[in-house]
């Protein structure tokens, strides 16, 4: 559980959540839905907001006033669609644009949240019933997105079951935001076409040539 929320953290709020990566929305089995929760609160209430410059800073300003605004419309749209704000979704109290790292639980499938993606400081978190992957594989890939996804889990079984459905270009198992430039990075669906990094990138630097001929 530890593992999970750290990590989870990390997907969701590395960079004030503008990450192209970013966790866009978290399954919990239903059993430790609530703890998860919980602790996640708990480690939003640690985090030191400031000066992006400043080392112990864990969570900096937006990047620009409409952006910013857009993640406030976001929260209360889907809030008034159902979603529960369980934690912050406001401005700081401080110069800047400063947002609270938000949590969102009671995200319904059909919820504006759980289709689009903030990309910012806000965790959306959903129940799946215990042990249900082929349920939960399917919620996770009703979207037009593939970029990046995460499992968390101790049975290597459902890890790697897990990991062949999602449909994502890149899988993370028990660890989230550790790339490689060795590894192929590129997404599926409307995350894009081709890779960067590893040998696949190569591909985009050749010349194919045809020759059809008769003799």
């Amino acid at each position: 559980m530890s593992s999970a929320v750290r990590n989870g953290m990390g997907s969701v709020f590395f960079n004030k959540g503008e990450n192209c990566i970013a966790a866009g929305r978290l399954f919990v089995e239903r059993s430790i839905h609530d703890e998860f929760v919980a602790r996640a609160i708990e480690e939003c209430k640690k985090m030191k907001i400031g000066d992006p410059l400043d080392r112990s800073t864990a969570h900096g300003p937006q990047n620009h006033r409409k952006h910013f605004q857009s993640l406030l419309n976001f929260v209360d749209r889907s809030v008034a669609e159902g979603a529960t704000l369980a934690y912050g979704g406001k401005q700081v109290d401080r110069p800047g644009l400063f947002m609270e790292p938000t949590i969102l639980t009671d995200v319904s499938d059909d919820n504006f949240a759980a289709h689009e993606e903030s990309f910012g400081p806000i965790m959306i978190v959903s129940p799946f019933e215990d042990g249900d992957m082929e349920g939960v594989l399917r919620r996770a890939n009703a979207t037009e997105f593939g970029l990046a996804s995460g499992v968390f889990t101790n049975d290597i079984k459902k890890a790697l079951r897990v990991s062949e459905g999602l449909q994502a270009g890149t899988v993370f198992i028990n660890t989230y935001n550790k790339t490689d430039v060795a590894a192929p990075f590129g997404g599926f669906k409307q995350s894009g076409f081709g890779k960067d990094l590893g040998k696949d990138a190569l591909d985009e630097y050749m010349k194919t040539k045809v020759i059809t001929m008769e003799y």
